[in-house]
């Protein structure tokens, strides 16, 4: 039997940590849809350029040992990331992955931009984090200054709020709640308490 569990928010609300502990509460399978996207942003680089052309190509001929590659959670590639992903091309070409996986046998946890919206609107339990942007900028600099100690907070928060604007603004699944979905903001909370509060609501539906 299906359960399908789909997470939406911005980059860096807790979204990603939330999902694999709620896939680790339920067993459940857990995608990370954003590094679809990443490595098809990733990919098209490959190819020389990201256009519409280089990113369909990369979208088509995407397959899973693309998902492993070390360099999918730079800064680069979060930026490559959201604009492969405002076409709609590149996304009929991923929606298929996306959905097989959202219904395997055994459950599945989704967690993106556009699930609960787009990808999975028939899923069981949706939930929409989100929290402000100068938290969710100063957690993706703890993140990426290991890496870039020359970062500044500063850049990490106006690539944040411009990848938030592309992501909203997009024609194609603009990143917003479901209409049934539970927001929750996590400026204030631990991870505990997050992931406590999204088992508490899945539970519910269950």
């Amino acid at each position: 039997m299906s359960f399908t569990i789909a997470i939406d928010g911005p980059a860096a609300a807790g979204k990603g940590t939330i999902a694999k502990a709620v896939s680790a509460h339920f067993g459940f399978a857990h995608l990370d849809t954003g590094l679809l996207y990443r490595a098809t942003g990733a990919r098209a680089l490959s190819f020389g350029a990201l256009d519409l052309a280089a990113a369909e190509r990369a979208a088509r001929t995407l397959t899973e040992d693309d998902l492993e590659r070390d360099d999918l959670r730079t800064a680069d590639a979060g930026q490559a990331a959201s604009v492969v992903a405002a076409m709609p091309a590149v996304r009929a070409a991923l929606l298929d992955w996306q959905h097989a996986f959202a219904r395997r046998a055994g459950g599945a946890v989704l967690d993106g931009r556009d699930i609960g919206t787009v990808v999975c609107p028939e899923a069981e339990a949706k939930l929409f984090v989100t929290a402000s942007d100068e938290e969710r900028a100063k957690r993706r600099h703890a993140e990426l200054v290991r890496t870039r100690p020359d970062l500044s907070l500063e850049d990490v928060l106006e690539d944040l709020r411009e990848r938030d604007r592309r992501d909203a603004s997009r024609d194609a699944a603009p990143m917003r709640p479901a209409d049934d979905a539970v927001v929750f903001d996590t400026t204030h909370m631990s991870i505990e308490d997050a992931v406590a509060q999204a088992i508490h609501h899945i539970e519910a539906q269950r």
